[in-house]
């Protein structure tokens, strides 16, 4: 073999490997990304194992006593690259291997490259062995992100599966260097065998734009979730806003959609005051008060129709908005507002709840400030006609 030719591909491969480690533990640190903790690990990992490789063709001759001392270390940072790139894609959106997972592969690794290393009396053996590793590991792991379509992670697979192709040439090649065969073949294989370390630094680099796609898309997709759950939390804080904290109706904010809403189709407006409401809070505590507030919010709304507007203008003071109701259809659930402040108070701590009301008619088009204060008028007209017992 052309020894030349190896150092020069693996210089390649070392470099390529030196700045894509590089470019990940920065990209590691700006994005504050854990899951990146496993990729980083994996390009020092492949640069390790090709510096290994570059200290075996460095010497003039390349001895048995250095493939020894090449193997061990060769197997195991190559292994471990592989191991945690597929570590990192499988882990990648979801849970990120923790350091405790990655010290116990390492040790695992560690373990398996040293008994099959002692078993490796040639470099194409060791060759065809990890060639045909990473063919099986890298192309198993392309057909599973692809199987579960794993979000963002195509680009990866494509990596995964031409770095896989790749091994399983190069694995072809060695074997048929193990083997033996005609010259001109043997050549071949020799020189592309002698080049694979660049052919290699290409494949990984496409790895590379797969794994940085990854994070940018898991980015993007994050971005996108947390933008629709802010909008849904302005949507709710929209809505909290426009309702009164204590009774559960609207308050005096959503008066003014309600009633441009209404200008529509018209609509009647009722304003509600509570009789001598001070004196249940001085007599029975404000507490009670609050109950006789919460109980008369709730009165309001089943005695008129589902999408009628009940609204807590001010304190004691309660507004209906109904669209078009019919003046009947008005005294008639006005009626039944008193008819269940009445049947609902017998052995309830909330005392009786009298109350004057008064109502206007906002045409279509109208004014609703002219209709709530007519409204608002005709309450206070009629005030003081029915009175909280003693």
């Amino acid at each position: 073999m052309d020894a030349h030719l190896w150092r020069w591909s693996t210089a390649v491969q070392i470099t390529s490997a030196l700045l894509i480690a590089l470019f990940f533990d920065v990209l590691m640190r700006s994005t504050r990304r854990v899951e990146l903790r496993a990729w980083v690990a994996a390009w020092l990992a492949n640069l390790f194992a090709t510096v290994t490789m570059l200290a075996y063709w460095m010497p003039a001759a390349q001895t048995a006593m250095l493939l020894k001392a090449a193997r061990f270390p060769y197997l195991f940072f190559k292994s471990s690259f592989i191991v945690l790139l597929i570590a990192g894609a499988v882990g990648f959106g979801t849970k990120p291997p923790e350091r405790r997972t990655l010290w116990g592969l390492a040790a695992a690794l560690g373990v398996v490259s040293l008994v099959v290393g002692v078993g490796v009396r040639s470099l194409d053996m060791l060759g065809v062995l990890m060639s045909a590793t990473i063919a099986a590991a890298l192309g198993g792991a392309a057909l599973q992100l692809i199987i579960t379509r794993q979000a963002a992670c195509g680009w990866l697979a494509v990596g995964f599966a031409m770095r896989g192709m790749l091994a399983l040439a190069e694995g072809i090649a060695h074997n048929m260097l193990l083997t033996g065969g005609a010259e001109g073949v043997h050549r071949d294989a020799a020189t592309f065998v002698a080049m694979s370390s660049a052919f290699d630094a290409g494949a990984e680099w496409l790895i590379a734009l797969g794994c940085v796609l990854a994070v940018y898309g898991r980015i993007g997709t994050e971005l996108t979730r947390r933008n629709s759950d802010l909008l849904t939390t302005k949507d709710e804080l929209r809505s909290l806003s426009h309702r009164d904290p204590l009774t559960g109706v609207f308050n005096r904010r959503r008066l003014a959609d309600i009633l441009n809403d209404s200008r529509l189709t018209g609509a009647t407006i009722l304003f509600f005051d509570l009789d001598d409401f001070k004196d249940i809070n001085d007599v029975h505590g404000h507490h009670v008060g609050d109950e006789a507030l919460q109980h008369f919010a709730r009165v309001l709304q089943a005695s008129f129709r589902p999408d009628d507007h009940v609204i807590r203008y001010a304190g004691d003071e309660f507004i209906v908005v109904g669209q078009g109701i019919a003046e009947i259809d008005v005294a008639e659930r006005i009626t039944v507002v008193r008819d269940m402040l009445q049947r609902e108070r017998a052995g309830g701590p909330v005392p009786l709840i009298n109350f004057a009301v008064g109502e206007s008619y906002m045409p279509v088009g109208g004014d609703p400030d002219a209709a709530v204060r007519a409204a608002d008028a005709a309450m206070y007209r009629r005030k003081g006609e029915t009175k909280r017992p003693a």
